[in-house]
């Protein structure tokens, strides 16, 4: 008896790492036929393995930035909130993106999927071109707007110009993985990220330090390494596209401009985009308001945000797998296994980043430590880290849900969702607590936990009416 109960433990052991072998290497299993663990499995794990990817860009440069000063610090952290504005729009095009090509795939129509597919490209790359030429011309100005200090704005707009003028690469990246993602390639999606990552950890020390034959070019350096390994990371997803054999084959017969497919397209994406904006036009107030306490406090709260960010961005690739799966089914005409899916996989993201998060609670210390050493800003970021930690066991669940209902393609009701939490809760909140109670910096970290906390349970009620799963994209 006991004999037979290890075989079936040790015979289950086997399946599961013969499972994310098949995850890591890629798949050609029907996600709307497949037993539905195992469906969330595979698209998880290299939607996982890609985000700890994008957080790592975010980590590196960080960690050899925070080696220049806290004035380099606050540099990349006033910069990385205005690129909020470019994530937010890259993140819209690529929600809508997810899901009409996972739609499309769903119904069986890989030809309509590669159509829309380089309608999304065009989009992106039209759009990044409309931000890049003031971004790069003005990058001074927009970081004296942000309240840097004379000291940054004279000497280190360097980094906010290339990284500004250089976010067709941020564009592309997202799109083109959102289209390996809904057409069930979540492999290759993880794999771009690989290359761009190596790419950026070799050449960031040795452009910001002048390494070997490498000039010394500091946190300029920086920019370029992250924008090059970006760059050549999309150069891959391209050859992928349209010569890698994949789920979606890109030819010189989709090539061309499809003004109904970019309307549908843009129709949908402007509520996740506007969703993404109401949340990063937040994050830029939040960022103000931080600001009037110094650059050591902001330099504290930026290094504690790209940890946070390190830790939410695989929570955000389960959720993409949640996403995927819900477009697909929609497709494939089966809305109850699209629900089922939502709600196993938020069960499974809640117990991970609240896991996580009590951790950081306990113990955030060591985290800000291998970053800064400055007391104010090592006490700003301890502070940071722990509060803003103990809201991830909802974060965790809501994410997913939201995320469901722009795999849906109904994009209106995260969008109010946003406006209800973040403009007006986090932010007034965020005010009152910081400036009106005397909480300071503090006031700040708290009312971000209470908006996120608020989205998630507003989220959840919305989701039980049902009304996503009648959504036509």
């Amino acid at each position: 008896m006991v004999k037979t109960g290890y075989t079936t433990v040790n015979n289950k052991f086997r399946t599961f790492l013969k499972d994310i072998a098949e995850a890591v290497a890629g798949t050609d299993q029907d996600f709307t036929e497949l037993k539905l663990s195992k469906a969330i499995l595979l698209l998880s794990i290299p939607a996982v393995l890609e985000m700890v990817m994008e957080s790592i860009f975010v980590i590196v440069d960080i960690f050899f930035v925070s080696r220049l000063g806290a004035d380099a610090v606050a540099t990349v952290g006033i910069t990385e909130s205005m690129l909020t504005i470019v994530y937010a729009i890259s993140l819209g095009l690529a929600i809508g993106t997810t899901s009409m090509v996972s739609r499309r795939i769903g119904e069986k129509n890989p030809d309509k999927a590669a159509h829309t597919a380089f309608q999304a490209i065009l989009a992106g790359v039209v759009v990044s071109f409309i931000i890049a030429i003031p971004g790069a011309i003005y990058s001074d100005k927009l970081l004296n707007l942000m309240g840097a200090s004379s000291e940054i704005t004279e000497h280190l707009s360097g980094y906010t110009k290339i990284m500004l003028g250089g976010n067709v690469v941020i564009m592309l990246l997202f799109i083109i993985n959102a289209i390996f993602r809904s057409a069930g390639d979540a492999a290759l999606a993880m794999r771009v990220l690989w290359l761009g990552n190596i790419l950026n950890i070799v050449l960031d020390p040795c452009l910001i330090f002048g390494i070997g034959p490498f000039p010394e070019l500091g946190i300029k350096g920086a920019a370029i390494a992250t924008t090059t390994g970006r760059g050549i990371a999309v150069v891959y997803q391209l050859w992928l596209l349209f010569f890698g054999k994949k789920r979606i084959q890109l030819s010189v017969k989709h090539i061309g401009v499809n003004f109904k497919i970019i309307v549908r397209l843009i129709k949908i994406s402007l509520g996740s985009i506007g969703q993404n904006l109401i949340g990063t036009s937040s994050w830029i107030a939040l960022v103000r308001i931080i600001s009037i306490f110094g650059s050591e406090i902001l330099a504290g709260y930026t290094v504690a945000i790209r940890i946070i960010s390190f830790v939410l961005l695989p929570s955000w690739g389960i959720s993409n797998a949640a996403s995927t799966l819900v477009g697909q089914n929609l497709g494939a005409k089966k809305p109850e296994r699209a629900e089922k899916a939502v709600m196993i996989t938020g069960w499974i993201n809640m117990i991970l980043l609240g896991t996580i998060g009590l951790f950081l609670v306990l113990f955030p210390a060591p985290f800000i430590r291998f970053f800064l050493t400055d007391p104010e800003a090592l006490n700003a970021g301890i502070d940071c880290l722990r509060i803003i930690s103990i809201g991830f066991i909802a974060y965790g669940f809501g994410m997913v849900i939201v995320n469901s209902f722009n795999g849906a393609g109904d994009t209106t009701t995260p969008l109010k969702i946003n406006i209800f939490a973040f403009w007006l809760i986090e932010i007034p909140l965020a005010w009152v607590l910081a400036i009106k109670s005397g909480m300071n910096e503090r006031g700040v970290f708290t009312a971000i936990v209470i908006a996120e906390s608020i989205m998630t349970i507003t989220a959840w009620l919305v989701f039980r009416r049902g009304r996503w799963k009648l959504k036509e994209v």
